[in-house]
């Protein structure tokens, strides 16, 4: 795939780049190794200002282009994840049970190489706002950036973000007008009965019996309370209760996931939810508390940004982009339109209108695994689309 020759001139510095980081993950909010990692090689570059220190960790730098213009932001998440790495490979994780297993590394790595090309060449007017975010993972950090005012702060007009895909055809880009990624909401279930010894059943109140029931009727929710025409996830991850083949325990926990796109089916999960576990609490003689928390709304692409990041003949015939409308997508099926899955850029699209594509990355183990490694082949291609995307959309 074609990448910008200077970008391929440092495609090595790269690879180096996002091999250490990945060897030194850091969690949530607490990305601070990492942000003094960026900083640094911000000012190797040669960038014209460097915050820190928003959201908690995050960094946001600036880069001055020629003549007056507006300011354009670009995103990458710094986070890795709460598990234990399998690769083997000699740049693995050096922290117990903390693994970039998502591609953040390679998403801040994929942003410093736009960074240090759009720093020395300037050939776009206005400025760059680049910003390298924590806690994508959880404790969403574009939030706590937004609420402290980083948009106004540095008068961003746009913003963008990409993310790598495992399995996708490499060095394709894919995105779609409209919802691209879910809402996501967490539950947790908390069920009392009344213990005993299993020998003796008609002395207890099984909360096991009242939790497995509880399972099987949130699956009717997508089965029988929604539009099969529309989307919703309600997933029973965790049933806990028990500690001998001879007790009935006091108590038993149930928790899952809801993933939405509209906000009336979003109501109607959580009230539904509500409903069946009351109701079956009230059948089997046992009480039932509902704590559910909701999460990031949808990731929501503005039309008019997807179509400014897709449209121009360098983007979208030089790197092969493809954009997708979600009103036909059986007219493509290979091609991705809409995931289940979620992210916190859904914050900043709030705040500004853009646009989140993914980036396929060719075959491999896929995201969240601990097996999972990002392709450094693909990080001059999101390097290139970066710069390429500013110097299109503010032209000198």
């Amino acid at each position: 795939m074609p990448v910008i020759n200077r970008i391929a001139d440092f495609a090595e510095d790269m690879k180096a780049w996002r091999r250490w980081l990945h060897a030194h993950p850091e969690l949530e909010l607490d990305c601070h190794e990492t942000a003094a990692f960026v900083v640094d090689r911000l000012g190797e570059i040669g960038v014209d200002e460097i915050h820190e220190g928003i959201g908690v960790s995050g960094v946001v730098a600036i880069i001055e282009g020629q003549g007056e213009g507006p300011t354009i932001g670009l995103r990458a998440d710094m986070d890795a994840l709460p598990m234990s790495e399998e690769t083997g490979l000699g740049h693995a994780s050096e922290i117990p049970g903390k693994m970039h297993a998502c591609g953040h590394d390679g998403h801040t790595t994929m942003l410093l190489g736009a960074a240090k090309y759009l720093a020395e060449t300037r050939r776009f007017s206005g400025r760059v706002a680049l910003i390298f975010q924590p806690a994508e993972e959880k404790s969403s950090g574009a939030k706590v950036m937004c609420d402290e005012g980083m948009m106004e702060r540095f008068d961003i007009a746009q913003v963008y973000a990409l993310h790598n895909l495992p399995g996708y055809e490499f060095g394709h880009f894919a995105t779609t007008p409209g919802p691209i990624m879910a809402a996501v909401d967490d539950y947790v279930i908390h069920i009392q009965g009344k213990g005993g010894h299993a020998a003796y059943p008609h002395g207890t109140r099984d909360p096991l019996i009242a939790a497995a029931s509880i399972a099987q009727g949130l699956n009717a929710i997508v089965t029988r309370d929604l539009d099969p025409r529309e989307d919703l996830i309600v997933a029973v991850t965790q049933i806990h209760g028990g500690s001998a083949h001879n007790i009935v325990p006091d108590t038993a926990m149930i928790a899952g996931t809801v993933r939405s796109f509209d906000p009336d089916v979003r109501d109607m999960a959580e009230r539904r939810l509500r409903e069946i576990v009351a109701g079956q609490a009230a059948a089997f003689g046992v009480s039932a508390e509902v704590e559910y928390e909701r999460g990031d709304p949808p990731v929501v692409n503005h039309a008019r940004e997807v179509a400014l990041a897709g449209d121009y003949a360098y983007v979208a015939d030089y790197l092969g982009l493809a954009v997708i409308d979600i009103s036909n997508p059986f007219e493509n099926p290979d091609i991705l339109n809409m995931t289940m899955g979620a992210e916190d850029f859904a914050h900043m699209l709030d705040a500004r209108p853009g646009a989140y594509l993914f980036l396929g990355a060719g075959e491999g183990a896929g995201l969240h695994h601990p097996k999972y490694d990002f392709n450094d082949e693909i990080s001059p291609i999101g390097a290139s689309f970066f710069a390429r995307l500013v110097e299109t959309l503010q032209p000198v």
